[in-house]
């Protein structure tokens, strides 16, 4: 590796040299407050004689020795893209300037120096040789015809009008000198002897804001020749990146999809911020052919990822529908299960009946738990082996049986439990997603006619009690009730229906929203007012006769399977994740790291969690919260905790905290480490 400080008109005037992008680069991304702070640098520069160099950086490249038929020789830039193309974006723009101004030796000079390759052929008289895209933008942006305009969109044309109309006739000279003066530092790696993806990483690490799959790629693509880099990337990468994309924000999703599929492949979520490292791990650099075979099959599941976040594009309408739930409800843990199952249904080995029954029961799971407002971590365990349990002879049924054998916080809620939850829930303050799509499948269940209400203005959600009511509600039902109503089921969807005349319903009495001329209850053809339009009052009686109407459709639309299902024969060790809550419970024994512990207390278990994973790995009490949390001390009297208990000679940490607390910190210390699977607990028979 050679470093040198060069100025920046120095490198790009190299003669016969073209700075290749490599395809593994990711796209030119520069936004105009970035291009406003360079351009501003070097007039600042520019205008200020007493300065005679300013830095921007670094420039790094690959030079293999490679050399064109013409004798270019080509530089491989592996970082400071960016830069460099901003730059020549600059140089463009005086150049049509002097061009503007008939100055021809500034433009020949601009042109043949920083511009151009003179006496190369077409394909090499660039310079600056970007990816495919960008490459088409340049070339429009050199031709000295441009009267049309660029027919796609491109951060180089966005770019290149930036400067356009900054740099003028009256300050192009100060932008010269200012360009004059610009210094990097170059870095020159030899292949031979130096480890580009090494240097990569590392520059990486101190700030180059790449993303995971931005990683990836350049892992995969930046140790193969030319060829092999071109040849992977369109036949593979680029294909993933065109379908893991989120089409309706134009955002990447490549990071998450490789999360999940990795999910997949290791039954082990990857932290978000090291699937690149575990992708390292799962697929070490390999053969042209063996990166194939890895690659096939990372591709061959992103078709269906595709339809997953971007439902429009699936052209069944009824799975399209289905799938525009799991969307709005971002059921996004239980990706990789539904990706293969999607994977099934397109190589017809489920039928669209199941598939469907599939994404129906996905819902139902989910649902029904976040009414109880079970926790959503325990999803990903879920999830992520779920696929593993489908019996292809018995396909719905396999994975129904598996979701009803979960149990503790990972089970599926019943139907008794679920109603009595729902019945007092305030699901007008919920996201607002989720609040339509429960009252959207609610209107529409067996409707012939489907009435769409997310994004539909025309269709609002209506308190039938109001929020703020009018002061004859008091006198019909009196104060008692009217208190109880509004502190027990204002929000409940006893109290919430549909209205396309909201404003218009106001704060009224009841009679009057269900009398109104043309937009009260009795005009609805909703079936959410239906039983309002025949009802003479509106108290806390008829509230929960409304709820029964509205909790058996419920339970029709989120079914609970009825199936027969043999137990799980277990001896009631649960993981510690699935378990109760250990309030005024007692444990029988713990099974950690497969060696049982003989405990009869949660106190104790507690402590000696904490001892052995302090055995174990020490700094991580350090290095993250886990220490402040547990607070561990070597002074339990300074630290001033009330029952101080060590978990080594020098160690000590708080003890006086209730069952819940400490099973919380527990789960926290096991998430921590990684250690999610490794804590199974029994509890006592009463």
């Amino acid at each position: 590796m050679k470093a040198n400080e060069t100025k920046v008109e120095d490198f790009l005037s190299s003669n016969k040299t073209q700075f290749v992008i490599p395809v593994y680069q990711r796209n030119y991304d520069w936004s105009t407050g970035q291009c406003k702070q360079l351009l501003d640098d070097i007039l600042e520069v520019g205008t200020n004689k007493k300065m005679n160099a300013h830095f921007i950086g670094s420039i790094v490249y690959v030079h293999d020795d490679v050399y064109t038929a013409s004798r270019i020789k080509e530089l491989t830039v592996i970082d400071g893209q960016q830069r460099l193309t901003t730059l020549t974006l600059i140089y463009l723009v005086l150049h049509r300037l002097a061009k503007e101004l008939n100055d021809e030796g500034l433009v020949n000079e601009i042109s043949e120096t920083y511009l151009i390759n003179k006496f190369a052929p077409e394909e090499e008289k660039l310079k600056l040789r970007p990816t495919e895209n960008n490459d088409k933008a340049l070339k429009y942006l050199l031709r000295s015809d441009v009267n049309e305009d660029f027919p796609d969109f491109s951060k180089l044309v966005d770019n290149f009008n930036y400067f356009k109309g900054r740099i003028t006739e009256e300050n192009y000279q100060f932008v010269l000198e200012g360009l004059s003066k610009l210094m990097f530092v170059e870095i020159s790696l030899d292949r031979e002897k130096d480890d580009p993806q090494r240097i990569f990483e590392s520059l990486n690490s101190t700030g180059l804001e790449l993303s995971q799959a931005d990683l990836i790629r350049n892992y995969i693509l930046m140790g193969l020749n030319r060829r092999d880099q071109n040849k992977i990337y369109q036949n593979y990468w680029e294909v993933i990146e065109k379908l893991a994309k989120d089409e309706t924000l134009n955002v990447s999703r490549v990071s998450d999809y490789i999360r999940d599929y990795l999910t997949l492949e290791n039954k082990k979520i990857p932290n978000k911020g090291k699937v690149y490292l575990e992708f390292k791990a799962k697929y070490p650099t390999a053969s042209i052919d063996e990166l194939e075979s890895n690659l096939t099959g990372i591709k061959g599941l992103v078709k269906h990822y595709n339809k997953l976040i971007n439902p429009k594009n699936e052209p069944d309408k009824d799975i399209r529908l289905q799938l525009e739930y799991i969307n709005r409800l971002e059921i996004n843990v239980a990706f990789p299960f539904l990706m293969k199952v999607y994977d099934d249904f397109v190589s017809s080995i489920i039928d669209k009946p199941t598939f469907l029954k599939v994404l129906d029961l996905i819902q139902s799971f989910t649902w029904r738990r976040f009414i109880l407002g079970l926790p959503t971590n325990a999803l990903n365990k879920i999830f992520m082996s779920l696929y593993d349990k489908v019996e292809s002879d018995n396909y719905l049924y396999s994975i129904q049986k598996s979701l009803l054998q979960r149990s503790g916080v990972q089970r599926f809620p019943k139907n008794a439990e679920v109603i009595d939850a729902l019945k007092v829930k305030d699901v007008y303050n919920i996201k607002s997603k989720n609040r339509i799509y429960l009252l959207e499948r609610l209107e529409n269940y067996e409707n012939i006619e489907r009435v769409a209400i997310e994004g539909n203005p025309d269709i609002t959600i209506e308190h039938i009690f109001p929020q703020n009511p009018d002061p004859k509600w008091k006198m019909e039902l009196g104060n008692d009730e009217y208190i109880f109503i509004k502190e027990n089921y204002l929000n409940t969807i006893g109290n919430l229906t549909l209205s396309g005349n909201n404003g218009k319903l106001g704060n009224k009495p009841f009679n009057d929203k269900r009398d109104l001329d043309g937009a009260g209850y009795k005009d609805s053809r909703l079936w959410m007012n239906k039983y309002l339009s025949i009802l003479d009052k509106w108290d806390k009686t008829e509230i929960e006769k409304r709820f029964d109407l509205i909790s058996e459709r419920f339970l029709k639309i989120w079914e609970y399977p009825q199936i027969e299902i043999e137990t799980n024969g277990d001896n009631g060790e649960l993981n510690i994740f699935e378990a109760d809550d250990p309030k005024h419970k007692k444990l029988e024994y713990a099974i950690f790291f497969d060696q049982k512990i003989e405990v009869n207390q949660v106190a104790k278990l507690y402590v000696e969690v904490f001892k052995q994973l302090f055995e174990l790995q020490p700094e991580t009490f350090f290095t993250s919260d886990l220490g402040e949390r547990i607070s561990l001390t070597k002074n339990p009297i300074e630290k001033g905790l009330r029952q101080a208990v060590p978990i080594n000679d020098t160690y000590f940490i708080e003890a006086n905290i209730d069952n819940m607390g400490k099973f919380d910190r527990i789960k926290q210390a096991l998430t921590t480490f990684d250690f999610e699977d490794e804590l199974t607990i029994k509890y006592a028979e009463n």
